[in-house]
């Protein structure tokens, strides 16, 4: 029964990122609209595919190599990323129109560094989302997908998507 239970719960997770994309298409083309410039197009794929990957990955481990529900873990590893959620949406609020699953900087547009968890760190959303990679499939002890995925979006966020948003960035200053 777990096995059903955490394959819904992913594909709600699934669901909600679509969600998402839904928000950030309609925020890219406002923001383009506004004469907003879209940086880093060549490792944007590369991003939904891990993303994507994630969640196929999940249920494919628990399924396949039969990982087990272990309470001890799997119970705060629901509450760390169910938290991770409550997280995305406050920097989806913080950054309102701004926030988008691209890199789009719209010229003389303000930078979000006072509000929500932006007055803490300036890219909160990938500390999120690598918390977010080790506890979704730790909630049923998929650890060869919470290594996999980590290493992969470390070398994805540091070699690739943080500069370049970085880079964007500095046309704001």
């Amino acid at each position: 029964m777990s096995v059903v239970l955490y394959i819904v719960f992913i594909l709600l997770t699934g669901g909600e990122r679509i969600v998402e994309l839904v928000v950030s298409k309609r925020n890219a083309a406002l923001a383009l609209s506004r004469g907003g410039r879209e940086y880093g197009q060549r490792h944007f794929p590369w991003m939904v595919a891990l993303h994507t990957g994630l969640l196929l990955a999940c249920i494919a481990e628990v399924v396949l190599a039969g990982r087990p529900f272990i309470p001890a873990l799997g119970w705060p590893m629901l509450a760390i990323a169910l938290l991770c959620q409550v997280g995305r949406y406050s920097v989806i609020h913080s950054l309102g129109a701004q926030w988008n699953t691209r890199v789009i900087v719209i010229p003389g547009a303000a930078r979000v560094r006072a509000r929500g968890l932006y007055r803490l760190m300036p890219h909160p959303n990938y500390v999120i989302v690598a918390v977010e990679g080790v506890a979704l499939p730790l909630v049923h002890t998929a650890w060869v997908t919470a290594i996999t995925f980590t290493v992969l979006n470390a070398v994805l966020l540091l070699g690739f998507r943080i500069p370049t948003e970085n880079r964007a960035l500095k046309e704001l200053v």
